[in-house]
């Protein structure tokens, strides 16, 4: 079934397309018949799939179109009879033995968006050479497929096997947590799941009287905001954990996977020091050890902290397949990106929003610390790291030239004044300089240039990344 058409590609995390115009029933089908002839290609008869959904609109009804088309392909799916996670859908596949996981979601996306996330049978994100595989099996347009019987017909005889994803990922959550230690300081946590399939888990996993829940409903509209667990998205929160006296606030992206924090100060804590406090405290506090990896956009104080415990510090190209990747061939102790995703030691090979986030209170509590104590501890310690980062929306011709200006070029010679000494093309432009660093990366889900920045103070990071837009005429 080779295909003769690239009008559907997989990005950095999976296919997102529009709704209603690319991502249509049609075009789900030939995403998941092409998945089918790769799982039956190499697992054979007998194949096995974990199939869920989080939030979005219509996504119930597009699983189960899923479903049935894997079914007619004698397929044995196992369906989320209900909203699933992300890293749910991925611990189903590792812990029933199914050969794949699929997640109908567009994770970060705004609310016009859904997609098609692949995982591989270890529970995480399905590796470029999988991708490559599927890709490879879109089928034309044009390709008439036999209609697939009823997704009750399925249900009915057996190859559609409904179970809670959510429940069985939750009990597996409290085997592996100190849920006792987190009750027993009394913490009180604000939980932003803006809209997403992570509502209302915190409140099982703690109790409702040590959670504050918002934006904890079925919204497919996710109220007119990407459901992006980042600053500038997150105001409520903020203001909700120092109106409530919060010791820290927690919100989800839309499929789980990923995480945002507040301190108990309202202060924005970013991924880049929340990598760092699991480094920490998997390390001085539960004495593991292992590789850090990390991608390409993410901290320095990582290198700074690999160098003091004696830790390899890897660097892969930016998507989480590649975190994830290195997790299968190495010993890790803790793997994550800038964009929220973080996976540790003992723990699914899988960005986990819900479990990261368990595990930062499970620190604060053992430690009987505030967040905001933790990371100065951290700056005190490693140094101080600012990071800014902004993704500007243009349209293809500027962008285009943009990206061939720096590959002329070879990268910008200097950036707010600062020589630049040397420019990394593995994944877009990372440009180092002697106060830090500032990549330049086209998007691979959503039609913008990214332009990130670390530096030794706030005004410096922000500095660079505007004088890089302004020499790249953005």
């Amino acid at each position: 079934m080779a295909s003769s058409t690239n009008d559907i590609v997989f990005g950095t995390d999976g296919w997102r397309a529009i709704i209603a115009k690319d991502y249509t029933f049609d075009n789900l089908a030939r995403v998941a018949h092409a998945t089918a002839s790769w799982l039956l290609g190499t697992a054979g008869e007998g194949a096995q799939i974990a199939l869920g959904h989080d939030t979005r609109f219509q996504g119930r009804l597009f699983s189960e179109h899923a479903a049935a088309v894997f079914a007619s392909r004698g397929v044995t799916v196992h369906f989320s009879n209900g909203i699933a996670a992300t890293p749910a859908v991925s611990y189903i596949t590792l812990k029933v033995g199914c050969d794949a996981g699929v997640v109908i979601t567009a994770s970060h996306n705004p609310a016009v968006y859904n997609g098609f996330k692949i995982k591989g049978p270890y529970g995480g994100s399905a590796l470029p050479e999988i991708i490559s595989q599927v890709e490879r099996e879109i089928p034309a347009a044009d390709h008439d497929f036999p209609e697939p019987n009823s997704f009750a017909d399925y249900v009915s005889t057996g190859l559609i096997k409904l179970r809670d994803f959510r429940s069985e990922y939750l009990v597996m959550m409290k085997e592996k947590l100190d849920l006792n230690v987190i009750k027993k300081a009394g913490l009180l946590l604000g939980h932003d799941a803006m809209f997403g399939a992570g509502q209302g888990m915190f409140s099982e996993l703690i109790g409702n009287d040590h959670v504050i829940e918002i934006r904890s409903e079925i919204n497919p509209g996710f109220g007119g905001r990407a459901p992006e667990p980042i600053e500038k998205n997150l105001s409520e929160l903020s203001e909700m954990v120092v109106e409530k006296g919060c010791s820290a606030g927690i919100a989800n992206d839309g499929d789980a996977d990923r995480i945002g924090m507040f301190d108990e100060n309202g202060r924005f804590v970013d991924s880049h020091k929340l990598l760092a406090l699991l480094v920490r405290y998997l390390y001085e506090d539960k004495g593991l050890t292992g590789d850090i990896v990390k991608t390409l956009s993410t901290t320095n104080m990582l290198d700074v902290m690999g160098l003091k415990y004696g830790l390899h510090v890897h660097t892969t190209r930016i998507g989480f397949k590649y975190i994830g990747g290195y997790m299968l061939e190495h010993d890790v102790i803790v793997g994550g990106e800038e964009s929220g995703g973080m996976a540790v030691k003992g723990h699914i090979p899988e960005r986990d929003g819900i479990y990261i986030g368990m595990l930062i209170l499970e620190m604060m509590a053992r430690r009987g610390k505030y967040l905001s104590t933790l990371v100065d501890a951290l700056e005190s310690d490693f140094g101080v790291f600012r990071y800014h980062r902004v993704d500007v929306h243009t349209d293809p011709a500027s962008k285009d030239a943009a990206l061939e200006k720096l590959r002329s070029s070879g990268g910008l010679t200097s950036i707010a004044g600062i020589k630049v000494k040397s420019v990394d093309t593995t994944d877009g432009f990372k440009h180092e300089t002697e106060s830090g660093w500032v990549l330049v990366r086209p998007s691979g889900t959503e039609p913008v240039l990214r332009i990130y920045a670390e530096a030794g103070s706030r005004e410096s990071a922000v500095s660079s990344v505007e004088d890089t837009i302004a020499q790249l005429g953005i």
